[in-house]
C-alpha cells in the first residue's frame, strides 16, 4: 500500500492541474457548464481508481475485459477519437469563417492593379 502512494499523489495531482486548466472559460454558458460537470465527474472517478485499483479491475471483468488496464486503455481511444472528431469540426468551422472574412474583406477594399501602358 505505502509502496504505491507517491505515484498516487502524482497521479491526483496531474489529474487535478488537468482539471483547474480545463476549467478556463471559454465558449457558451451551458457549453461551459456541461464540461465542467463532466470533467468534475472525470475527476472524482479518476482520483477514486487511483485510490482503489482494484475497482477497475472488477469493473473490467464485469463487461467482460480481461484486466482493468485493457478497460482504461479503452476507455481512453474512445476519448482520443471523441476528441479528433471534435477538433477537425472546430477546424472546419474556423476555415469558413475565416474564407467568409477573407471574402467581405476582398469586396469592401478592392485593389486594382495599376494600368500598364
Amino acid at each position: 500500500m505505502f509502496d504505491q502512494i507517491i505515484i498516487k499523489v502524482l497521479l491526483i495531482a496531474a489529474f487535478v492541474i488537468f482539471a483547474l486548466i480545463l476549467m478556463k472559460p471559454g465558449g457558451s454558458a451551458r457549453t461551459q457548464a456541461i464540461r465542467t460537470i463532466t470533467l468534475l465527474i472525470l475527476l472524482a472517478a479518476a482520483i477514486y481508481a487511483i485510490v482503489f485499483p482494484a475497482v477497475i479491475n472488477d469493473l473490467a471483468q464485469a463487461v467482460g475485459v480481461g484486466r482493468g488496464t485493457d478497460l482504461l486503455l479503452y476507455a481512453f481511444l474512445i476519448v482520443f477519437v471523441a476528441n479528433a472528431l471534435t477538433t477537425v469540426r472546430k477546424r472546419r468551422a474556423q476555415d469558413a469563417q475565416i474564407t467568409q472574412l477573407a471574402r467581405q474583406i476582398a469586396i469592401r477594399n478592392p485593389e486594382f492593379p495599376e494600368p500598364t501602358d
